[in-house]
């Protein structure tokens, strides 16, 4: 396949994270009051989202090295169209956080997959660049999605931002379906099996450049996921912008997350891999202690967070192509099962963000702020210890 051809289908794969998660933030308001719900039970519609998004990777990645990518991705993109439709013709909260987890189960088809396959074709210090590139697209994607939904929103309620996501799973199937060949080797015809199986996951996680790169994917994670939880609540209802106005902001996080991919392009050749996570992790700290040091100061406004926190997207836009491929490469007979782990221990986390964040919000920016100063500063942890110890097997 061509690397373009290769490229615009990762970042379609991975780009229906952002267009799950982040086109129905906008509305998010509007859904709670229009179902009569709950803070917390809205929160459940995106964490439970992603505690199935993580845990069905540990059956979809053995399955995918067993069968191959393309029947997983098939059947996934398939269910995971059902289950949108589903989720936006909901008629109370309960009904929409079943649908939302479905969604997320299908989901991990589709990301899971996508890191997998850049295992299948590159070696991993040339996967981190194609990693690069497809994150790029995921950004421009991002960056559409909540400026989209809060339009959509607006315009035609919040039921129809929920139907987006179907048009894109839609069209992403028929791409796939036409024109994405195997990608996988040779078939692993133990994968399924019980024992076989505990001995991977156990190979996996024991594994110290796996377990290096899984912790800066996961401390990342933390800090978007912590953003994304508490950001519609905080710039609408908080600092009173409109749903058009937040999707500006996140239009800019989008736009500094796609300079961070490709300041990891420009250092990747000169610093290494290493070398790449160890900067970025600098860009890491010093935005997530001015968001947190702003907050405490009692400068509460759109710039005090905006500002430092286009340093912190800057970083995320290496930490994560770094450390997804970082986490697969030195399983290639059986990156399904390590892609999978990796995102497992990712959403496990961000459920777990979904519950402190629906009994923390208290109508100021303090949970957002602080998340995401604790996050980055466990970021810098990592990269300046684990990375840099163990992601030699890496890169240099």
């Amino acid at each position: 396949m061509p690397p373009a051809q290769v490229v615009l289908a990762l970042a379609l794969l991975l780009g229906i994270q952002p267009v799950t998660t982040d086109l129905y933030l906008p509305a998010l308001p509007a859904l709670t009051a229009s179902l009569g719900a709950r803070m917390a039970h809205a929160q459940l519609t995106l964490s439970a989202l992603l505690l199935a998004f993580g845990s069905s990777q540990l059956i979809l990645g053995p399955l995918s090295d067993r069968f191959g990518r393309r029947p997983v991705l098939l059947w996934g993109l398939a269910g995971y169209t059902v289950a949108s439709v589903g989720g936006a013709a909901a008629p109370s909260i309960e009904v929409l956080i079943v649908w939302r987890t479905l969604q997320g189960a299908a989901m991990g088809a589709a990301v899971m997959t996508g890191r997998a396959i850049v295992r299948d074709l590159y070696h991993p210090a040339e996967g981190a660049r194609v990693m690069s590139r497809a994150l790029t697209g995921l950004g421009i994607i991002a960056c559409l999605c909540a400026p989209v939904g809060g339009l959509v929103s607006d315009l035609f309620g919040w039921r129809f931002a929920l139907l987006v996501p179907t048009v894109f799973a839609a069209a992403t199937l028929a791409l796939i379906a036409l024109r994405l060949q195997e990608t996988l080797p040779a078939r692993n015809l133990h994968a399924l099996r019980i024992g076989g199986l505990a001995a991977t996951w156990s190979t996996v996680l024991r594994n110290p450049t796996f377990i290096a790169f899984g912790a800066l994917t996961t401390a990342s994670y933390g800090m978007l996921f912590t953003f994304l939880a508490t950001s519609s609540f905080v710039f609408i209802q908080v600092l009173g912008l409109t749903k058009t106005q937040y999707g500006l902001v996140m239009l800019w996080s989008s736009l500094a997350y796609i300079a961070g991919t490709f300041l990891c392009r420009v250092w990747l050749p000169r610093h290494g891999v290493r070398g790449s996570v160890a900067r970025a992790a600098g860009l890491s700290l010093a935005g997530g202690s001015g968001v947190g040091l702003l907050a405490l100061a009692g400068a509460h406004s759109v710039p005090a967070i905006m500002v430092p926190l286009t340093l912190v997207m800057l970083g995320h836009g290496v930490h994560q192509p770094c450390g997804q491929s970082g986490a697969v490469g030195p399983f290639p007979n059986a990156a399904g099962a390590a892609s999978a782990l990796n995102g497992f221990v990712m959403m496990l986390v961000a459920f777990g963000i979904g519950g402190w964040v629906g009994a923390r919000m208290d109508g100021t920016v303090m949970p957002l702020a602080l998340g995401i100063w604790f996050w980055c500063a466990c970021i810098a942890l990592v990269a300046w210890t684990l990375v840099r110890r163990h992601g030699a097997a890496h890169g240099h």
